[in-house]
């Protein structure tokens, strides 16, 4: 028996509604998660902006639309990742990948409600760390200046006594030793002390005293540490309220075996004396320094320098600056 012409008509609408339903399901998933990633800024608190927080890889956990029931999952290029490299792209379960949110942007939070199915929701991690954008460590830090390299980028071999080998200096002119005292404080060049040796002998006798006029500026000689107490390289360089080097002057003569070749550092010269006198400052002024004599005839080097409290050379701001010395050569006849 055949079926009327009416229940016919019944049967195929009821067909064609399943089949319409069936396309409703197929499509409606694909065309929500290209509207994700299409759009700059969603309201589902993913940053697609350049601010440096990126939005790791896919849009919250099993596919972003937080009903926590699987999709289909695309090779979509992440939010906040606009490379063309390929290496960069997500792979094809990118979708199930913790979502990093923006903590900047809290508005995405609250709108339409949907973090995904909120187990990755506070994560800044990201899956890939390769991925541009991925990581909340790089922030809102974006426009801030990078730290400048360790030691300027040069090759140093240290800067304090850690690595030696050595025993510490204790004060005492001792070495080989490692001194583990601070450079201290160092005058602006406009302040830095000179010093000129302005009237000497040209000849002398042997054992005939002699005296050198010496000028000195920028230097307050108030500081002497003796260094035979145990005071050598034992403070640091400080300066004057006013900016101005605090120590002394040294002057010093010895004979010459030889005027063609560097001398010998180590034995003692024939005379030396530290002028800790409690004068100078800014201006310039003269200590006039008396030299006992010279044990034999030949040629006496004398050098006057300066020092800080603890003997050392006074540090310069600049590397090309005249340090505060001078030298002169005596014929002792």
């Amino acid at each position: 028996m055949f079926p009327s012409s009416s229940e016919r008509r019944r049967s195929t609408a009821r067909k064609l509604a399943i089949s319409a339903a069936a396309i409703v399901v197929t499509v409606l998933p694909t065309a929500c998660d290209s509207a994700y990633a299409g759009s700059p800024n969603n309201g589902n608190g993913v940053s697609m902006g350049s601010s440096g927080h990126g939005s790791g890889s896919g849009h919250g956990s099993g596919g972003g639309h937080g009903s926590g029931s699987p999709i289909e999952t695309r090779p979509v290029v992440p939010a906040g990742n606009n490379s063309d490299d390929p290496a960069t792209e997500p792979s094809d379960d990118a979708g199930d990948a913790p979502e990093t949110t923006a903590p900047a942007q809290p508005e995405g939070d609250d709108e339409n409600g949907s973090n995904g199915s909120g187990d990755a929701g506070g994560s800044e991690g990201s899956a890939d760390p390769d991925e541009e954008g991925a990581g909340g460590d790089n922030g809102d830090d974006g426009d801030a200046e990078p730290a400048p390299p360790a030691n300027n980028g040069l090759d140093v071999l240290g800067t304090d006594c850690t690595g030696s080998q050595l025993p510490p200096h204790d004060g005492f002119q001792l070495a080989p030793r490692c001194v583990s005292t601070s450079f201290g404080e160092v005058a602006s060049e406009d302040k830095s002390p000179s010093l000129l040796i302005t009237d000497a002998p040209r000849s002398v006798g042997v054992k005939e005293k002699f005296t050198i006029s010496v000028s000195t500026r920028n230097l307050v000689r108030d500081r002497f540490l003796g260094a035979a107490a145990g005071g050598y390289y034992l403070e640091s360089s400080f300066l004057t309220p006013e900016g101005l080097q605090r120590g002394h002057f040294h002057t010093a003569c010895r004979m010459l075996s030889s005027t063609d070749v560097a001398p010998d550092a180590a034995p003692a010269p024939e005379f030396f004396l530290a002028t800790q006198d409690n004068g100078g400052g800014a201006e310039p002024d003269t200590v006039t320094v008396t030299v006992t004599g010279m044990p034999t005839a030949g040629t006496a080097q004398c050098a006057v320098w300066a020092g800080d409290g603890s003997h050392r050379l006074p540090m310069m701001q600049r590397a090309n600056q005249t340090p505060a010395f001078d030298v002169v050569r005596i014929t002792v006849k």
